[in-house]
């Protein structure tokens, strides 16, 4: 997945792009969180807002296990998303550096407004020249291209496994659900 979350938020890279998240709105960054997900699941969605050191605000409750994001502009691995419980288990895994995710069930995170990422192979790349991705989804479990038959290489249009050979892989669906 695409650490934006699925990347998301190294304190010193969080820390560039929050100088400038902070002059926005709140009703600004509502909206571009929302924006990740499809209509059905981003209206009853909560939204939460991340600081640099990881401290998330409530800027709006929800109601329907969905939580979404609106990233900081600008900066790479950090971009709107909206995920339900068990991947917001696999992104605070990852965050906090443990050597796989302990989600025990499949999650979905929408990045409907498409992603960038340092690297499609290597979860912790922290540089090089970012990856885009179109807009997708994803599901936050471990894939083994082996036994699934999916490419390892990132694409503009259908499904790939990003992370592979490692206990972060995860489905990548380049497409709107």
């Amino acid at each position: 997945m695409e650490r934006c979350w699925l990347g998301f938020l190294f304190a010193g890279i969080l820390l560039q792009g929050s100088l400038a998240h902070a002059s926005e709105t709140m009703q600004a960054k509502i909206k571009r969180a929302l924006s990740a997900a499809p209509p059905n699941v981003a209206k009853a969605a909560k939204v939460v807002d991340m600081d640099g050191q990881g401290k998330m605000t409530v800027l709006r409750e929800g109601t329907n296990g969905f939580t979404c994001l609106p990233g900081h502009l600008g900066v790479v691995g950090d971009v709107a998303m909206c995920a339900d419980a068990p991947s917001m288990q696999w992104v605070s895994d990852w965050m906090s550096h443990k050597s796989k995710p302990t989600n025990t069930e499949p999650g979905v995170i929408y990045m409907l407004t498409g992603g960038t990422d340092w690297s499609a192979t290597d979860p912790n790349a922290t540089s090089g020249t970012p990856i885009k991705e179109p807009p997708h989804w994803m599901i936050m479990w471990p894939f083994d291209p082996a036994t699934t038959g999916l490419p390892t290489t990132p694409k503009q249009t259908g499904t790939w496994i990003m992370y592979a050979g490692t206990p972060w892989a995860h489905l990548m669906i380049n497409q709107r659900p």
